[in-house]
């Protein structure tokens, strides 16, 4: 994309929906620190944005069931209804049918009225792009919201940046609403945005670029990590 038609692409103005993957601190005796993980979540309710929980930033992938399901308890309680929320849901390193695996977490996420947020595993890596949209529309058939999630492999290694033709497709699935992208490449999340705006306007990309955070001026939305420390 040539600088003037990047410049033609901004949208100055617009609304945009901001989550904040909330950070999970803890007490020195390693315990979860419940009551200043509360307060970051209702200073970031307060201050207008999502909260996003059991996140890479909330360490999810360190999190054992209970922990995560702790974390849903204290989102729930502190928001007391006011908004939606979003929690992750990771299987990496599960062994099982991925649908099921997936769903347990996301029905789990659902009952606590948050929207689920699906991480990657490295089990996708190799896949043709028809076997993932193919997996991704089994596991979101009949819940109301869902949100993917692609994630470089700098920042992790189940991670992966989905091609054009993945995107295409996981675009069109019903139930996914939005996809979150980290991938630190402006070039790439334009492009993502050019796809959308072709096939499904209202899709949501919600920017993770920490070296681009303008892009909510050309169309994304964003979900990004640590914005609770200060909202």
């Amino acid at each position: 994309m040539s600088p003037a038609s990047r410049n033609a692409a901004r949208k100055p103005k617009r609304k945009t929906t901001g989550y904040a993957a909330c950070l999970l601190p803890f007490e020195t005796d390693g315990s979860i620190a419940r009551d200043s993980f509360q307060a970051a979540i209702a200073l970031t309710t307060d201050a207008g944005l999502g909260c996003a929980v059991n996140m890479d930033t909330g360490y999810a992938n360190h999190l054992d069931p209970s922990e995560r399901t702790l974390i849903l308890e204290l989102t729930r309680e502190t928001i007391a209804g006011r908004r939606d929320f979003v929690s992750g849901a990771f299987v990496e390193g599960l062994e099982g049918d991925l649908v099921s695996l997936y769903r347990t977490q996301m029905d789990e996420i659902v009952s606590y009225g948050g929207t689920p947020i699906l991480f990657q595993t490295t089990r996708f890596h190799g896949w043709k792009p028809s076997e993932i949209v193919d997996l991704y529309s089994q596991v979101c058939e009949g819940y109301d919201a869902v949100i993917g999630f692609e994630l470089g492999a700098m920042f992790a290694p189940n991670g992966l940046i989905f091609d054009e033709e993945t995107i295409t497709g996981l675009i069109q699935i019903p139930a996914l609403k939005g996809i979150k992208h980290s991938s630190l490449d402006r070039g790439i999340e334009l492009r993502r945005l050019e796809i959308r705006d072709g096939i499904r306007p209202e899709f949501k990309i919600f920017t993770g670029n920490d070296l681009a955070i303008d892009m909510t001026e050309y169309g994304s939305d964003y979900l990004l990590g640590l914005a609770a420390f200060c909202p």
